[in-house]
Parts: structure tokens; C-alpha cells; sequence
């Protein structure tokens, strides 16, 4: 069997690996061992044919790293101000009084203590609730 044979049988396995695993690593590996085929058929010796698969596998996978941490990760965001964390964020309240910028209001049945965001106008009324930090609703 020729070189270049080896190589493809071998990066075709890592392929069949591959949709096993569900990562993106063992596809740059078996690109990997595409170059040392493609080296094979180039003529290339033994030593050099995996030369090449690995500089190109490890260059592949460098690549696929650092795309990942850019690009696969959503920005984090505080939980308290997440709404698909937290359901009552977006909700609205009804105020009827505030005392220094904090309020009691009935709330999903139960008390809670509301406080102002900074810059809001303490009227009382209909508040959006912008964030929860333990029991306490946080609106503007």
C-alpha cells in the first residue's frame, strides 16, 4: 500500500471519530493527516510527510482554539440583569409610594422590596422591573 493510501485510511478514521465526539479538534487533526497524504503523493519522504501532517494539524487546531475563544462564546452577562435568567425582569410593578428611593409592592402574591435605579424619577406609578438582586427588585 502506498504512503499516501496510509494517510487517507488514517485521516478518514479520525474523521469517523469525529462525529462521534461533536468537537471541531479531531476534524483539524485528520486535515492534518490530509497534508501528509498530499506530502506523500508530492514525493516526500517518510520523516517529512509527518512533518507536515503535524505542523499542519497543530496549525489547524491553534486556529480552530483561538476562533473559538472570539467567536463560540457569548458575551456573560450579569445574571441579576438577564431575562432569560431571570423571567421577572421586563415585568412592570405598580408603585403607589416611595420613601428615599425604596418602595413595598405586592409582586406574584408575595411583598417585595422595590428600589429606584439611579436617574429615575421617583413618581409613583407603573415601573419596569430592570433587575433582582436576592429579594429586592431593582426598576426604572
Amino acid at each position: 500500500m502506498a504512503d499516501w493510501t496510509g494517510w487517507f485510511i488514517a485521516g478518514g478514521l479520525v474523521l469517523i471519530l469525529e462525529l462521534f465526539s461533536g468537537t471541531f479538534y479531531l476534524l483539524m487533526i485528520a486535515i492534518g493527516m490530509s497534508a501528509g497524504a498530499l506530502a506523500a503523493l508530492a514525493g516526500a519522504n517518510g520523516p517529512l510527510q509527518g512533518l507536515c501532517a503535524a505542523v499542519v494539524g497543530v496549525a489547524a487546531t491553534l486556529l480552530l482554539r483561538r476562533s473559538r475563544s472570539r467567536f463560540g462564546k457569548a458575551a456573560r452577562r450579569d445574571a441579576a440583569q438577564d431575562p432569560n435568567v431571570n423571567l421577572d425582569i421586563g415585568q412592570s410593578v405598580a408603585v403607589a409610594h416611595w420613601v428615599d428611593g425604596v418602595a413595598r409592592v405586592m409582586y406574584r402574591g408575595a411583598l417585595w422590596d422595590v428600589e429606584l435605579m439611579p436617574g429615575s424619577d421617583t413618581q409613583a406609578g407603573q415601573y419596569t422591573i430592570r433587575a433582582v438582586r436576592g429579594s429586592r427588585l431593582i426598576v426604572g
